[in-house]
């Protein structure tokens, strides 16, 4: 049996304005992920990622490398909360608004 994971993670650095949204959604797309991003007020990106552990890891790790254009100066991982995952559908990954 495949292990689930659910985390949620939060990029700083020069992350909006940059792609970094489209670019986390085709991930975690490619990766069969289910969550959300969102650009946050304070200049950061958040994601919520859900599905196999070996491609959240994956994904959050990549997030620490972004697009092209980006310039990541930290990545904070943790466990999702019930209020994360109630942000998002299921089954689909999604780009939510600014909050």
């Amino acid at each position: 049996m495949t292990e689930m994971l659910v985390v949620q993670v939060r990029v700083r650095g020069r992350v909006q304005g940059v792609g970094f949204r489209e670019w986390t959604a085709r991930q975690a797309r490619t990766r069969a992920l289910r969550g959300f991003v969102r650009n946050r007020v304070d200049g950061s990106v958040e994601a919520v990622f859900s599905g196999d552990a070996d491609d959240v890891s994956a994904m959050a790790e990549a997030c620490g490398r972004g697009p092209m254009s980006a310039r990541v100066e930290r990545v904070d991982v943790r466990p999702a909360t019930d209020q994360d995952c109630a942000l998002f559908d299921a089954a689909d990954f999604a780009v939510l608004p600014t909050a």
